[in-house]
């Protein structure tokens, strides 16, 4: 076992190619199909995100590169015999697009006070607001000395090349207050997960809400399945290129409204559908023989990730079957425990999702501007934690003691 007083180094890379999926895939935990060498110590869970296929796949695709303001720039822990034995995935960034953790406001602060916020060191899943490992390291590595050594090498490098800050988002709790103690400042946000309590099919799901709840539920179901639209659950080799066309184009609808300027390339999905289709779930709506809405989801060893929707007609109540029933149906199916619809939307709360506390940890340089950031994140905090709890009581669960 790697220990404390081993010494360790780290280096950057421009690619996650220049680091061979096997080293890498060490730190990612086992798939449901691809079981890996090792699991990350502190989350034996398979997360696709962090996985070798999904980040090549972004970088290949041009999702992700010095043109679109995502320059990778890995960082690579090796041991005194040159082992690979953890990394962060890290970009440098020119803008504060694709990220979920809104620094805008930082951004126009420090500029009118004459600095310069970008470019910025940025860890993370790009355009992913998906909680997971970003300080991987292999099973044999001791936690507290290898997530500090990649921690002070980001803070050695950020200051080297003179960025404002360095940012690790939608980070393990234990691993954010873990940097907090190391001079990263903690900040919080919230999602809304759904929980699955061993149910036995969404009926059983749906008798733990209050009458009132389950007869608008059931009713907003049978809604957007009006117009004779029904659906179809698509993985592995159903994943045809055919296909894709089709999503890409509900893909590109939406995202054009929604940012203005697409993140994922058309080839994105044709790779990831190379190398990992069978962690791969589209759910599609299709109406007259066509298919006319879709979401895009990933699977994880216990959890349905929940990413892209899009359309072509618009129906009433068909983006929530389609993206938070149809989740819920398939994790209960599949005996997953949970499903994360993505970042936002209180209006989850209501389809029998609830508030999860999300964090991410900023190392900022400057005195000054890190202690107004820090005062401004204190205050955040409690807003999150204050609204967590008000939303909680305001679920659609019945008491336990309540009766139907």
């Amino acid at each position: 076992m790697t220990t404390a007083d081993t010494p360790l180094t780290v280096q950057t890379i421009g690619s996650i190619d220049d680091i061979s999926k096997q080293d890498w895939d060490r730190f990612v935990g086992a798939s449901r199909t691809m079981p890996s060498i090792s699991k990350i110590e502190s989350n034996a869970e398979y997360n696709p995100f962090i996985s070798h296929n999904f980040l090549s796949a972004l970088e290949r695709s041009g999702s992700v590169s010095r043109e679109t303001g995502w320059m990778p720039q890995h960082l690579v822990l090796s041991g005194p015999k040159g082992e690979i034995l953890g990394a962060l995935p890290a970009y440098i960034k020119s803008h504060s697009q694709g990220e979920y953790v809104f620094d805008h406001a930082f951004a126009d602060a420090w500029e009118r006070s004459g600095g310069q916020y970008y470019p910025k060191f940025q860890c993370s899943v790009p355009f992913t607001p998906v909680t997971g490992p970003r300080l991987l390291l292999a099973s044999d590595v001791e936690h507290k000395s290898g997530q500090l050594a990649l921690a002070s090498a980001l803070c050695q490098i950020n200051d080297k090349y003179g960025f404002s800050s360095a940012h690790i988002t939608f980070m393990p709790e234990d691993h954010a207050r873990n940097l907090a103690n190391v001079g990263f400042l903690l900040r919080t946000d919230q999602q809304f997960h759904f929980i699955n309590d061993n149910y036995a099919n969404y009926d059983a799901f749906l008798e733990t809400l209050t009458s009132r709840k389950r007869k608008n539920l059931k009713k907003e179901r049978r809604s957007a399945l009006d117009n004779d639209i029904s659906i179809e659950w698509l993985t592995g080799d159903q994943l045809t290129e055919d296909i894709w066309d089709i999503f890409f184009q509900f893909y590109m609808d939406t995202s054009s409204r929604k940012w203005g300027r697409p993140y994922l390339t058309r080839e994105f999905f044709s790779l990831i559908t190379k190398t990992m289709p069978e962690d791969i779930l589209l759910i599609m709506a299709k109406r007259d023989g066509r298919y006319i809405a879709g979401a895009i989801n990933f699977i994880g060893s216990d959890c349905l990730y929940g990413r892209h929707w899009g359309c072509v007609e618009d129906h009433p109540f068909l983006h929530f079957e389609v993206c938070y029933h149809q989740a819920i149906d398939y994790a209960i199916k599949h005996g997953l425990s949970r499903v994360e619809a993505g970042a936002q939307g209180q209006h989850k709360l209501a389809r029998g999702y609830l508030p999860v506390t999300t964090y991410s940890s900023i190392y900022i340089p400057h005195e000054g501007f890190r202690n107004a950031v820090a005062d401004y994140l204190d205050h955040e905090r409690q807003e999150v934690g204050e609204i967590g709890e008000i939303l909680k009581t305001r679920g659609p669960f019945k008491a336990k003691n309540e009766a139907n």
